[in-house]
């Protein structure tokens, strides 16, 4: 399945981390892990962040993905199933719509 990761750093690990010049090695090693389809880093909330797309087999890797930002940034996470344009049509929405009308 695909999700779309929201991810936002509190301030504190993560300056720090930018602070003794180990973000890039930290940052680094969480992309690897995670392979990202994409990711894209930006702020929301007046937080550093980002968004990234991955692709996952069970629910059962979201602690693999998600504890390593958690443990090197206090950093919050947030899981968002995500569907492409086939996904969709596979939902068969009409069929739906007209079950429920």
């Amino acid at each position: 399945m695909r999700f779309v990761v929201y991810f936002s750093f509190p301030p504190g690990k993560f300056d720090q981390a930018v602070a003794d010049g180990s973000i890039g090695d930290k940052m680094g090693r969480l992309l690897e892990e995670t392979k990202p389809e994409a990711v894209y880093f930006t702020a929301k909330d007046g937080r550093r962040g980002g968004i990234m797309v991955i692709q996952m087999n069970d629910v059962s890797e979201m602690p693999r993905l998600a504890e390593p930002w958690f443990m090197l940034f206090d950093a919050n996470v947030q899981f968002l199933p995500a569907m492409t344009p086939a996904d969709l049509q596979k939902a068969d929405l009409a069929a739906i719509g007209r079950k429920w009308k």
